[in-house]
């Protein structure tokens, strides 16, 4: 007999809980290292900090995750031995083998749930909704924890020569509890995921001198490093933004009025702006707090969650549309009923 769902799956974000390093780095700290100022960094970002982990004290990508995890479970009235599943989204992970996912799911106890790492750069948690919300259809997952995690701070160079990628970016987890409900009506109604792979090179880590593309060259300190082009990730971005938010509200049948929320990846304040004047959005529609984390990858999407859950701004029946852009190069959305 077989077990699969036949018809829609309702599905509930349960628990939000998210992390960041004590750490704090202010712009004020980055001028001490390299030719850049405060109000340089807060014109062309609007980053005002960012938090880092201390790599030599042993943090990493899975103690961020495991404590939002956990804050998640607390947050759902859920204990870890109920997940079905772990989905980490990062492209930090510890190892290349194993997963980090699976050690989370080990040091929180979820007795053999299923486990695995999902890399999508700064789509990762969009894209990992997407992929928990299928694999929930079929009935074989009931509760699953979406993790968002990265630590960029470790491959990027705090040096004038590194400038542009130091000034970005900033390390934190964000982890959502997704469980299944009877209400058919919670849950995805329009999603998209897109790729364009011929602009890898436009934001990429060469780990050796073969990965470095044919218009770069070669430079030593930069393996293991975060290789950018910030002009073209720029330009893709702008353009990008609104045409996925356009082409999502025509799968649902719906126009930007009828979104409560776009929570949106937290790449640059320029962009940000960009995207809400295009679509005529208020403030209070379209959360920013790049100014306190910086670009946290795919733990950014669950960090502007986490705001507006906390202050208390996400109401059950709301629509939010979670929008994700970055190396790939990919972009995305997943537009939700709450």
């Amino acid at each position: 007999m077989s077990h699969y769902q036949t018809g829609p799956v309702g599905v509930e974000i349960a628990g939000i809980g998210t992390a960041v390093p004590d750490n704090v780095v202010t712009n004020a700290d980055l001028e001490k290292v390299m030719d850049t100022s405060d109000e340089w960094i807060r014109q062309r970002t609007g980053i005002e900090q960012r938090h880092r982990i201390r790599s030599d004290q042993g943090e990493s990508v899975k103690h961020l995750a495991h404590d939002a995890v956990l804050r998640a479970l607390d947050a759902a009235g859920m204990k870890a031995d109920e997940l079905d599943l772990i989905v980490l989204s990062t492209m930090s992970s510890e190892m290349t083998c194993p997963p980090t996912a699976c050690r989370l799911a080990a040091e929180i106890g979820t007795k053999n749930a299923g486990a695995f790492d999902l890399s999508a750069a700064c789509c990762g948690f969009v894209f990992g909704l997407n992929t928990a919300y299928g694999l929930m259809q079929t009935g074989q997952y009931k509760n699953v924890a979406l993790i968002g995690a990265d630590t960029l701070t470790n491959i990027v160079e705090y040096s004038t020569k590194g400038r542009n990628g130091a000034i970005l970016f900033g390390d934190a987890a964000g982890a959502v509890i997704l469980r299944k409900t009877p209400d058919s009506d919670k849950g995805l109604i329009a999603q998209t995921m897109h790729s364009d792979g011929e602009r890898w090179n436009d934001l990429y880590i060469p780990e050796t001198k073969f990965d470095f593309h044919e218009g770069d060259t070669f430079d030593e300190w930069q393996l293991g490093k975060l290789h950018m082009n910030g002009h073209s990730v720029f330009k893709f971005a702008v353009g990008t933004f609104p045409l996925v938010i356009e082409q999502t509200l025509e799968r649902a049948g719906l126009s930007a009025d009828d979104v409560d929320h776009f929570i949106c990846h937290q790449s640059n304040r320029r962009i940000l702006d960009a995207a809400r004047n295009r679509f005529g959005l208020a403030e209070e529609k379209f959360h920013i707090n790049i100014q306190r984390y910086a670009n946290t990858v795919a733990a950014s999407v669950p960090l502007v969650l986490n705001d507006l859950v906390t202050a208390d701004r996400v109401k059950p029946g709301q629509r939010v549309m979670f929008v994700g852009f970055g190396g790939g190069l990919t972009w995305g959305t997943s537009l939700w009923q709450l």
